[in-house]
């Protein structure tokens, strides 16, 4: 509280003059504005949950500011990497191993992680292989109805953004990815994952590991055909030329990009750096709520606003319906199973790791099953605390879940007006090339995607 004080009294002295600077703690933040009433009592909120903290706990990094983005330490970030990897992400010529030969070439990373819907998929099931269209933020991609069921690249589970993943050193619902920190003492889980075992963080081992799943190939003559070869030269030049173009530094620098993918430009994030203009009063009351009596800081906290850990809410899975395709060869019962269906203890069965927040409204799906399709419907899910999925035991729900307050209609309206508006960053075309180097449309080259793209 005391440094919340200084904070304010700085303010005013400095009131007749823009753009000053000053410290907090141990924090450079450029104030534009005076704050109101409403923001003091936002400040001092924000201090009492952080132990004195404040708004530096909750800042993210400029994404060229390397040194302050969390990253492996067997994946240093560099201006070289993040070059190449942000154009592999996005490249559909990476589509180079598809069980139909027709669908050569015409799916990428982005297929199901694209900024248009805040870099998720934009429909309940991110389908690479084997989809068809796009919509205007992917919206209208669907399964080829001319490809056989079991070669259309879908998963059982809803694609998670890439927003923030510098802040997870594990990958996936159920955490799977990843050989440090979280995962300490999995280590007799990790078959099938040997990325894992040589030490990699979540994002590495996920761009590794994504490319053998959804059919990608990256090697010497991709590089050459694709006009990728000198990137791969900047980027790892200490490796020898002949390991140089291969699946495992396509996947570093596609991490390495990704790790830069911060939502730094939303009003929370100008609102945390002085500029008290960014988010309106409503908005200002909702991050009131969201830091007190809604709880949703307990989960959701950092500069990325998830925790590491997994939680049962009891939300739905997929139900195999014509919005989601559930193939015989996942199996889906231990999917269900969150957390569980990795570790195989029943304490962590129906657990999922928390999702970050920011341009959740982007998405339009939201829930590790894809099972509501409004931010307000989540928000009332998680404040009424009655599970939506009748196969979790009560005693498996989290006490976060059951044990809630009511909110008045009015502090909803403004909580749900946060999340969306205020924790939405309106510039992510930022982080997509202009061009990939093959020339191919993208995210999507199939047919349908081209003229939605605006690509024919």
């Amino acid at each position: 509280m005391k440094k919340i004080v200084f904070f304010i009294i700085v303010l005013i002295f400095f009131s007749c003059e823009k753009d000053e600077y000053f410290p907090i703690n141990e924090s450079i933040i450029k104030t534009t504005t005076s704050p109101s009433e409403l923001d003091i009592k936002l400040l001092t909120k924000l201090d009492s949950v952080t132990d004195g903290e404040g708004v530096s706990f909750f800042i993210l990094p400029d994404s060229d500011n390397y040194e302050n983005i969390p990253q492996d330490p067997l994946n240093p970030i560099t201006s070289e990497k993040v070059a190449l990897g942000k154009l592999l992400f996005h490249e559909t010529a990476t589509g180079g191993n598809p069980k139909t030969a027709s669908n050569l070439f015409t799916y990428s990373c982005a297929s199901c992680h694209h900024a248009a819907a805040g870099f998720s998929a934009g429909v309940r099931q991110g389908i690479g292989e084997g989809g068809v269209g796009f919509g205007s933020k992917g919206e209208n991609r669907s399964f080829n109805s001319i490809i056989p069921t079991n070669d259309i690249d879908i998963q059982p589970i809803r694609s998670p953004t890439i927003l923030n993943v510098a802040y997870q050193d594990v990958m996936l619902w159920n955490g799977q990815f990843g050989g440090t920190g979280t995962n300490e003492g999995t280590e007799a889980n990790w078959t099938g994952i040997p990325e894992n075992a040589l030490g990699f963080q979540g994002v590495e081992v996920q761009a590794l590991k994504g490319q053998d799943v959804h059919r990608l190939l990256v090697n010497k003559k991709f590089a050459k055909d694709f006009n990728y070869k000198k990137m791969f030269n900047k980027a790892f030049p200490e490796i020898l030329k002949e390991e140089r173009y291969t699946r495992e530094t396509a996947g570093l620098a596609i991490a390495a990009y990704e790790r830069t993918v911060l939502p730094n430009q939303s009003p929370w994030q100008k609102w945390l750096k002085g500029d008290y203009n960014a988010l309106t009063n409503k908005e200002k009351r909702g991050a009131k709520m969201f830091f007190g009596k809604a709880k949703c800081f307990k989960c959701h906290n950092g500069p990325a606003l998830n925790d590491k850990n997994f939680y049962a809410l009891g939300m739905g899975d997929f139900d195999d319906t014509d919005s989601a395709l559930v193939q015989d060869d996942t199996n889906f019962p231990n999917v269900k199973r969150g957390r569980g269906g990795f570790t195989n203890k029943p304490r962590d069965y129906y657990k999922f790791k928390t999702p970050t927040l920011y341009n959740l409204i982007d998405n339009g799906v939201f829930g590790h099953g894809g099972t509501f399709t409004s931010v307000r419907d989540i928000v009332e899910y998680k404040l009424k605390g009655v599970p939506e999925n009748i196969e979790v035991p009560e005693e498996r729900l989290h006490r976060l879940f059951t044990n809630v307050q009511s909110l008045r209609e009015n502090q909803i309206n403004n909580l749900v007006l946060f999340i969306e508006n205020g924790l939405r960053d309106p510039n992510l075309i930022r982080y997509v090339p202009d061009t990939i180097n093959s020339g191919n449309c993208s995210p999507n080259n199939d047919v349908v995607s081209r003229i939605d793209l605006g690509c024919e």
